[in-house]
């Protein structure tokens, strides 16, 4: 039998899902459990993470001679700690719903049903093994750490000097020189030449290194690291205006919502989902309510315009999908009442929607 592929494209997912893949576990429907296989739907969360950025700055010893020896004009002069936020990343993170649980029911004869789920219970594919999820996760990069001990390279006329100026003035002395001797090796009129070029790149790089560490003296240090922090936010059926979800402070970088050291961030959820307005006698409720009784049901999610502000600047404004604002729907039971070749059908595990069905 040939295979026809149906895709159900009813709406355009514009979220990543998930930040890693859950474990799956696969559940057969046999007759020790009548055919059945219980499963939740899920609802949507959003997971919003920074990307910070930490520099720690620590002065250096002779910073106060920075301009006059070196030329530096912007010295560290003060010991501090200044974060930044460098990204945002927003998450659609499919939570289960405790008020949206069914059982999938098969019939006696269907064949070898069997269902994948969610460690947390959430459906994930119907007759079929899961997918890869797709994965999107900030790219965190590397830092920055100071050069090293500049007392390791200070020369034995430095260590000995009777002041800080006296020290400073001859620490500048052997940075000039280490310059110089950089500058002779790259003519060719060192006295002391590397004999190839493995000798020339460790010269080199240990001449930059010492050069480096020392101007640190006068210059200051920084280290820099990069870390993630996360705020999880849980929509309701009434949207969300200008909700303050976290605080950001340059002192102490990501902070708790009620921490007013930190200015605020805002999310806005508006539901942009368009309205459809039924009218429907009781007699059509009560199929409606059959008909999601007798089936697979799952989500068709809603869409929303989603806004992250702080400090009067828009970090992320994008077309969302909110299972609290859609509806659900069924695929009825007799669908996979073939003996021969059974349906397979894929899921949206962060939203609970189909995805692909396979007949």
């Amino acid at each position: 039998m040939m295979r026809v592929k149906y895709l159900i494209l009813a709406f355009f997912l514009t979220v990543a899902f998930g930040i890693s893949a859950q474990k799956t576990t696969r559940v057969n429907a046999i007759k020790a459990n009548n055919y059945g296989v219980i499963y939740s739907l899920p609802k949507t969360s959003f997971e919003v993470t920074l990307l910070v950025k930490k520099t720690t700055y620590r002065k250096g010893e002779f910073y106060p001679y920075a301009q006059r020896y070196l030329g530096i004009e912007n010295p560290v002069t003060e010991d501090k700690i200044v974060h930044t936020l460098e990204d945002i990343s927003i998450i659609n993170k499919g939570i289960p719903d405790k008020n949206n649980s069914f059982m999938v029911a098969f019939r006696a004869k269907s064949l070898e049903p069997f269902v994948h789920l969610r460690e947390d219970g959430v459906i994930v594919t119907i007759n079929a093994d899961p997918e890869p999820e797709a994965t999107q996760i900030l790219e965190i990069p590397e830092g920055k750490i100071p050069s090293g001990n500049p007392r390791n390279y200070l020369s034995q006329e430095a260590l000995m000097a009777g002041s800080t100026a006296k020290q400073a003035e001859l620490v500048a002395r052997q940075i000039f020189g280490l310059r110089t001797s950089r500058t002779d090796i790259l003519t060719g009129e060192a006295e002391n030449m590397p004999p190839d070029g493995n000798a020339y790149k460790v010269v080199m790089d240990e001449i930059n290194l010492q050069e480096k560490t020392l101007t640190e003296l006068f210059a200051g240090s920084e280290k820099v690291e990069y870390f993630t922090h996360s705020y999880t936010v849980i929509p309701d059926e009434r949207g969300i205006d200008r909700r303050v979800i976290g605080r950001f402070s340059e002192k102490l970088g990501p902070v708790d919502a009620d921490n007013l050291a930190g200015e605020p961030i805002y999310l806005s959820l508006v539901n942009k989902t368009p309205k459809v307005e039924m009218q429907l006698s009781e007699r059509d409720l009560k199929r409606l309510e059959n008909k999601l009784s007798d089936g697979i049901v799952y989500n068709v999610p809603g869409k929303a315009a989603l806004t992250v502000e702080f400090k009067n600047t828009t970090l992320a404004n994008k077309e969302v999908d909110v299972v609290q604002y859609g509806t659900q729907d069924v695929l009825v039971r007799r669908m996979f009442d073939n003996t021969k070749q059974p349906i397979k059908v894929y899921f949206y595990p962060e939203l609970g929607a189909i995805k692909q069905i396979i007949q």
